[in-house]
């Protein structure tokens, strides 16, 4: 089960990465974050992990997998029969910032908690790019006076 999400931003790419990147925050960011605690140390690194608390879902513990600094950082988040892995991309192009978030639900419990989960999933990444978009431009607006 995938699920993708983007969005266009009016910020520079380094500053839509600043406030991605800082996952710690994504609770004042997004109504689909209750708390996020990381357990490694503060920032994104390979191998850190953050749990993270969602309405309507268990706290789980996420780890990070691969980080492409100032671009883009995936994590993922195992538990029986269920891997869910969740890209995280943001990339200039021409004159605004373009935000890619995908999430994949495999094994056969992934599967089957994708499907049934898919509808608030898409809100969830919905309402994630849409906070992202809006403290991103508010700060661009901010720096540019």
């Amino acid at each position: 089960m995938n699920v993708d999400c983007s969005i266009d931003i009016d910020a520079p790419a380094a500053l839509v990465w600043e406030v991605f990147a800082d996952v710690e925050h994504w609770p004042t960011m997004t109504a689909s974050v209750t708390s996020v605690t990381a357990l490694d140390g503060p920032g994104l690194g390979v191998g850190r992990r953050f749990a993270i608390k969602q309405p309507k879902m268990p706290k789980l513990v996420w780890t990070v997998t691969a980080l492409d600094e100032g671009t883009a950082f995936t994590w993922e988040q195992r538990s029986l029969g269920a891997t869910t892995v969740a890209e995280h991309r943001v990339e200039r192009r021409g004159d605004h910032t373009h935000v890619r978030q995908r999430l994949e639900q495999t094994g056969w419990l992934g599967s089957l908690i994708g499907r049934l989960m898919a509808g608030t999933t898409r809100k969830y990444l919905d309402l994630e790019a849409a906070g992202l978009k809006r403290i991103s431009e508010q700060r661009a607006r901010g720096a540019a006076t």
